[in-house]
């Protein structure tokens, strides 16, 4: 969805889509956008409230049975499990991925973890192709005049050209790009705090056999879960940039998200995408 500055601007009923690495600021910049003329899409919430939500309560029960007061409880029914999923609250997503390595410490078997990340991956195909029937019922249902889609930061590794595609037929694609300075923060903030992530699986396999060799381990069952994840996010991290790029390059526009930091309401956000189009084009 290529245009103008002035046909953006004068575009009547707006559909963007945010690309960006988590820490970028897409969920801080939608809650800074009218409530009452933006529908906030997260891709990530409608993974867990619709494409993941079984598996994710699943596996909330398979670990409540194995505390037996709960056990009790649950096969006679006398209490029940709901997610409590919010636009702000992902963690049973996060909490359904897992990490990969020693089941002692939390970890999942390869086998069980790469099924994980494939259900994610369908998932999140699934929630990125129904983006543009929720454009529609945003407006028509709700009476909503914009859309934003605040796309899952893995979006970039699906290997699903035709999911890019349709998007950037149905929104303006913007990628915000975390400058140098920033890049720091946001590795050691996920190296201190390592979080559950979707990996490509050639990438999985090429990473996890480097950190095999470096830290000699021969079965992927000993290594820490943790220590792991941390050790990966920069490599991913590093991976995910070109990607983004090369989507963006393609398809949509690049803004800085230290431009994106210091938008203050609605027509910031849409001037620095005047801007980026009027630089870009």
């Amino acid at each position: 969805m290529k245009m103008s500055p002035r046909q953006f601007l004068d575009w009547e009923s707006k559909s963007i889509t945010l690309l960006a690495m988590s820490g970028a600021g897409k969920t801080t910049l939608a809650n800074k956008l009218p409530k009452d003329k933006w529908f906030h899409y997260s891709g990530d919430y409608r993974i867990g409230t619709k494409y993941l939500s079984e598996q994710i309560l699943d596996n909330i029960k398979r670990q409540a049975m194995e505390v037996p007061f709960l056990r009790n409880l649950l096969l006679t029914d006398s209490i029940y499990i709901c997610n409590n999923i919010t636009v702000d609250n992902l963690s049973p997503v996060s909490s359904f991925l897992g990490k990969l390595g020693d089941p002692k410490q939390g970890g999942l078997p390869l086998d069980e973890f790469k099924r994980r990340q494939a259900l994610h991956r369908q998932a999140e195909i699934a929630a990125m192709n129904d983006v543009p029937d929720f454009i529609h019922k945003a407006e028509d249902i709700y009476g909503y005049k914009h859309f934003l889609n605040d796309a899952g930061g893995s979006v970039c590794e699906l290997d699903c050209p035709e999911v890019i595609e349709r998007l950037a037929e149905h929104t303006l694609l913007l990628y915000i790009k975390i400058p140098p300075e920033m890049e720091q923060t946001i590795i050691e903030r996920a190296k201190s705090d390592p979080k559950p992530l979707y990996y490509r699986e050639a990438f999985l396999d090429e990473k996890l056999a480097e950190y095999m060799a470096q830290f000699h381990h021969s079965n992927p069952e000993s290594i820490s879960p943790d220590h792991f994840a941390s050790w990966v996010f920069p490599e991913l991290f590093k991976s995910r940039v070109p990607r983004y790029q090369a989507i963006a390059d393609q398809y949509g526009y690049t803004v800085s998200a230290d431009d994106i930091a210091h938008v203050k309401g609605e027509q910031d956000f849409l001037q620095i995408i005047a801007d980026a189009i009027a630089q870009q084009s």
